[in-house]
Parts: C-alpha cells; sequence; structure tokens
C-alpha cells in the first residue's frame, strides 16, 4: 500500500485560495460564449499549445463555451519559402496572389485548424475544425489598399494610390449558424480564417477581424486577444488595464498605443461597440494565460470595457 505525503499547509492554502478565487467567475460566466483568438508564440512553443488546449478544455467543462479563432502567419511563410515563394507584405499585409491563397488555405483550413483540433480533442476535450467556408459561417469583402503620396506637398494634389492585395479580404457578413449548432451540441469550434467573397473566390482574412466579428454576432461575453506582448503599456512602461472605449482612443491620439498594436486594439474597441461586454488584450507567452485572466482577480493583460 503506497502512502500518500501530506501536502506542506502553504501549498495546499494556495491550492485553495486559487481554486476560491475562481468560483465566483466560473458561476458569472457559465453558459456564456468567449471567443478566443489564438495566435503568436502560444501557437509554436509546445509547452505553450499544450497549456491553451488544457485551458480551452476546462473552460468548456465548467460550462462555458469558448470559440477558438486561429492565425498562422508564420506557418504559411515558412511553407511559401520551402516552395521556393517570396512574401510581399503592404502595410503589414501579406500580397495573396491565386498561387500564394492556395497555399493559406491549406495551412489555415488544414494543417493548423487540424492540429489545433487534436490538441484540443488530446486534452479531453470535442473539437470540431471549420474554415469560414464551412456552412456559408464567413463572407468576405475584397481589400484594395490605399497608400497616400509620400510627398506631403502632393497630398492633396495627387490621388492616393490603390493596391491591389489579391485574395486578402475583411468580414463582409458571418452566419453563425454551424458554430450555435456546434456549442449547443458540446463541441469546442475551431475556426480558420478564410471566407468566401461574392466572386466565389477564397479569401484570407485577418484572425483578429474574424475574432472580433465572431465575438459581436455570437454576442459573446468576452473576446480574448492572444498576443506576445503583455498588453497596452503605458509611456512608462508599465501595463494598463480597465480602460474604457474613451480612454484608448485617448492612448492612440497621444501616441501610447501606436503601430502594430492599433489595429488590434480596434478590434477590440469594434467588438465592444458591437456588445461584446469585454475585450482582453493578453500575454500568450505565458502558461495558462487564458485561466489566469478570466479566473484571478487581478488577470494578466489589458481588460477594455464598454462604458
Amino acid at each position: 500500500m503506497k502512502q500518500q505525503e501530506p501536502l506542506e499547509s502553504s501549498f495546499a492554502n494556495q491550492i485553495a485560495h486559487v481554486l476560491t478565487e475562481a468560483l465566483p467567475y466560473i458561476r458569472r460566466f457559465k453558459g456564456k460564449t468567449i471567443v478566443v483568438k489564438y495566435g503568436g508564440n502560444a501557437m509554436i512553443d509546445e509547452r505553450l499549445k499544450n497549456s491553451f488546449a488544457r485551458d480551452i478544455v476546462l473552460l468548456k467543462l465548467v460550462g462555458i463555451n469558448p470559440v477558438v479563432v486561429h492565425g498562422g502567419g508564420p506557418q504559411i511563410g515558412s511553407l511559401l519559402q520551402r516552395l521556393g515563394k517570396t512574401s510581399e507584405f503592404v502595410q503589414g499585409m501579406r500580397v495573396t496572389d491565386a498561387e500564394t491563397m492556395d497555399v493559406v488555405e491549406m495551412v489555415l483550413g488544414g494543417l493548423v485548424n487540424k492540429e489545433i483540433v487534436n490538441l484540443i480533442n488530446r486534452h479531453g476535450g470535442a473539437a470540431v475544425g471549420l474554415s469560414g467556408k464551412d456552412g456559408d459561417l464567413i463572407r468576405a469583402r475584397k481589400i484594395l489598399m490605399e497608400l497616400p503620396p509620400a510627398d506631403k506637398e502632393q497630398l492633396q494634389a495627387e490621388a492616393p494610390e490603390i493596391i491591389d492585395l489579391g485574395y486578402v479580404g475583411e468580414v463582409a457578413s458571418i452566419d453563425p449558424a454551424v458554430v450555435h449548432m456546434l456549442v449547443n451540441s458540446d463541441f469546442i469550434p475551431v475556426v480558420a480564417p478564410i471566407g468566401v467573397g461574392a466572386d466565389g473566390c477564397s479569401y484570407n482574412i485577418n484572425a483578429d477581424l474574424v475574432a472580433g466579428k465572431m465575438a459581436e454576432v455570437l454576442k459573446a461575453e468576452k473576446l480574448i486577444l492572444l498576443t506576445n506582448t503583455q498588453g497596452i503599456l503605458g509611456k512608462d512602461g508599465a501595463l494598463l488595464t480597465g480602460l474604457s472605449l474613451t480612454e484608448v482612443d485617448a492612448l492612440i491620439e497621444d501616441g501610447t498605443i501606436s503601430g502594430g498594436m492599433i489595429p488590434k486594439v480596434r478590434c477590440a474597441m469594434d467588438a465592444l461597440r458591437g456588445g461584446v461586454n469585454s475585450s482582453h488584450i493578453i500575454d500568450g507567452r505565458i502558461d495558462h494565460a487564458v485561466l489566469l485572466e478570466l479566473f484571478t482577480d487581478q488577470g494578466i493583460g489589458t481588460l477594455l470595457l464598454r462604458r
């Protein structure tokens, strides 16, 4: 007969504290939908991948309905490179010709999507992979990029340059019927950000945009965006949280929020304006980032509130 070592008192108290702290949040979010955009290091590091999968499974087991929307830019770039095709970007957006779009569909709708589904299922979940093409889920609208003249003196004299990015789109509409069906049947939907245009062609859509619109259409309680940063940082480098839409607008205006964080923040703000109760920008490089943000008083990232 094997004797069990007694738990050290301080460690036992710590475990009990964590569980009791999580209880009111579990009760509050039970039955609610939470949309999680999965990307960055959390999709590459093996430890973080398993941590994320366990978080998603636990959410479902305690009665919360997670919907995962994933990216896959690095994986697309890696395969294109192996195929000898150079990736071209305009303001951070990948120029996508027909050949590149074939690779995007193969990577996002196939390799990456099925890996995430398999990972969640291995940890005890019941995930189902979807492309935006399944069940007419995501309708896309082609994007044309406008670049103003470089010379400020010519800004008013010359029209902006229009750049065709190819098969790059934005969300025109989302029909959530297939997602509702899966959620109500106790499955976890995992969505690849590919949509179909009015022309019947496939379009690559930014995963943050898809996650934000998905949260809006599903009337989600929360939108969570996993990133490779702590969240929104002040000019002194300190993490900012509990921000209102007005406060975020001011931080963009004074340059505190800049660069690649601006489109991510705007996506989170649009979701709030569309009816989502709160948006979170969190550091996906931390183990169990989703659970720590949802079920602890302090959280680990930036909370944006609709107020």
